[in-house]
């Protein structure tokens, strides 16, 4: 079978979405490849339909770098309703149980929050997007299929106590800074049984995504209005982050004309910079001299740079 080409255009670079409610994030990532009419698109880290905030979003080339903003923290804040916990662990889900929370003091919330502080072992919640099988947990949830989930190692630097409002159905308000793979759902369900009442999330709000902030992103709404206004989709492109940025905070590297025609072949490079300030496995930005952008590459033992993600030049 021939393989289905991609429509739109080619166009790379990352877009900062701050992404609305009720949407989930591949209808919003849909819609923003749609208003760039990019040929391909890919988002770094889902955010589940209730949760708002910042989605960076991957057009074309930079899709191959989306892995890196991936394993990147994630900072959070989100609204714990405690008293109450539901089967997915957030106010979508079905009450599991119903329990008066109103003895609950602020001392007491804040020493069992402790404990989820650091290094931590987490268990993914069956309504999370990991696989199993090849079959995502929230599709096996919804048929009423529960798998064993190991525990994953995790760390939590910051689970601050914002605020906090008394009553049998008690609110709790945090913010979270958190590395890859923690999900805010699962700390609300640790806490809530902790505590002994359940707990579920009623509001969650990234606002800060490896080195992007809430403050560069563009919401949806936004971005269609200002599609209205323009005559191409191209017109918009200057809204674009660059695809290196998503690797920003690794050494570049230029190679010359020639060394950068065998690097885009695939084929192991010397390079004097990689040699002198690399270690073995660093995984390094590379640019051409001049400043276009060839990919990302690994430091090998002797000092030669192999490719491992490369820029395909239109």
């Amino acid at each position: 079978m021939a393989r289905r080409r991609n429509r739109g255009r080619f166009v790379n670079g990352i877009f900062l979405l701050n992404k609305p409610l009720d949407r989930s994030s591949n209808q919003a990532l849909q819609r923003v490849k749609n208003l760039f009419d990019a040929n391909k698109a890919g988002h770094t880290g889902a955010l589940d339909p209730l949760a708002t905030g910042v989605l960076p979003i991957c057009l074309g080339e930079a899709t191959k770098f989306s892995q890196f903003l991936l394993e990147s923290d994630k900072h959070y804040r989100s609204t714990f309703v405690l008293g109450v916990a539901t089967d997915t662990g957030d106010c979508d889900g079905e009450i599991l149980s119903n329990t008066d929370a109103s003895e609950l003091c602020l001392k007491k919330i804040e020493a069992a929050v402790a404990n989820f502080r650091g290094d931590i072992q987490q268990i993914p919640s069956m309504y999370s997007a990991l696989k199993h099988n090849g079959q995502p947990l929230y599709k096996l949830a919804r048929q009423g299929i529960e798998v064993e989930r190991q525990a994953r190692d995790i760390s939590v630097h910051k689970y601050d106590i914002l605020d906090f409002r008394p009553g049998q159905q008690a609110e709790l308000d945090v913010e979270v800074h958190v590395s890859k793979g923690t999900y805010v759902r699962s700390l609300a369900e640790d806490l809530g049984r902790m505590l002994g009442c359940g707990a579920h999330v009623s509001a969650l709000h990234r606002h800060i995504a490896g080195p992007f902030s809430e403050d560069e992103t563009i919401s949806l709404t936004e971005l269609e209005n200002l599609r209205e206004g323009c005559t191409e989709p191209s017109d918009l492109d200057y809204l674009l982050k660059p695809m290196d940025i998503a690797v920003a905070d690794r050494m570049a590297v230029e190679l010359s004309e020639n060394v950068a025609q065998y690097f885009q072949m695939g084929q192991e490079v010397m390079s004097t910079q990689a040699f002198r300030n690399g270690q073995e496995g660093d995984i390094v930005r590379v640019f051409r001299e001049g400043g276009a952008f060839l990919g990302v590459a690994t430091v090998t033992e002797d000092g030669k740079l192999a490719p491992k993600r490369l820029v395909v030049e239109r």
